[in-house]
Formats: C-alpha cells, sequence, structure tokens
C-alpha cells in the first residue's frame, strides 16, 4: 500500500518542504496509522482520553486546598473513578450512590466487581 503512495506523493513534492516532511512521515508511520482499521476496539482518535485528562487540568487548582496530602490523595481517587464512569457510560453520581449504599456488605474478595469497567455488567446502577 505505501509503495503505491510513495511512488504517487514523494515523487512530486520537494523532500525538506513542510508538505515533503509530511509525506515521508505519513508513509514511515503508515502501519501505526492504520492499526485502528485492523483493530475494532481502537478508536481513530484519542479525543474521548483528551476529554477525561481535561478534569484532570482542571482539579489542578483545586488540589491546591485539599488540606493535606491524605485530602489531595483522596480526591484523585475520586476523580479517577469519575473518569472511568464517564468512560464506561455511567452516571458518576449514580455510581458513587449505589456503590456506598452497598460497600458495607459487599466482599472485598470481590472488589473488583465495583470498579467502573466491571460495574454494568455485574448490576444495574439504579435509576434514582
Amino acid at each position: 500500500m505505501t509503495e503505491g503512495l510513495h511512488g504517487q506523493w514523494q515523487a512530486d513534492v520537494l523532500p525538506k518542504s513542510p508538505i515533503g516532511k509530511a509525506v515521508t512521515y505519513a508513509l514511515n508511520q503508515w502501519r501505526a496509522l492504520n492499526v485502528y482499521v485492523d483493530v475494532g476496539m481502537l478508536d481513530i482518535d484519542n479525543n474521548s482520553v483528551e476529554r477525561v485528562l481535561r478534569m484532570v487540568a482542571i482539579g489542578r487548582k483545586n488540589w491546591l486546598f485539599a488540606g493535606s496530602e491524605a485530602g489531595a490523595e483522596r480526591a484523585t481517587i475520586i476523580y479517577s473513578l469519575a473518569a472511568s464512569c464517564k468512560l464506561n457510560g455511567i452516571d458518576p453520581f449514580k455510581y458513587f450512590r449505589a456503590v456506598l449504599a452497598a460497600v458495607s456488605t459487599h466482599p472485598i474478595s470481590r472488589i473488583d466487581e465495583v470498579l467502573p469497567s466491571k460495574w454494568k455488567s455485574h448490576r444495574q446502577v439504579p435509576a434514582d
């Protein structure tokens, strides 16, 4: 595939020009750029991850006033769980409410069942 592109594009542009550099880069990265085509679970971009990381960037100001190092650590755990909820299509408020209501009776040996990534498959989050 890159053979045809190589002949079609690289021959028509100056190698040191910005477009020439872009064509060379694309051809050198061709396999990596197309992995998402072969692996159906991959997205073409990382926009969902960028949105989640935005929460962290915005939260930095709030972490300055966490009260203590332990408070900041707890806050980062909550941010991480909320971000995981969003990535898994779960309303974080409903998730936290349901998990906190069940945590006293849930066995510690099965704690992975209450992680957002597995929550939907083990239980249905209550609507209200």
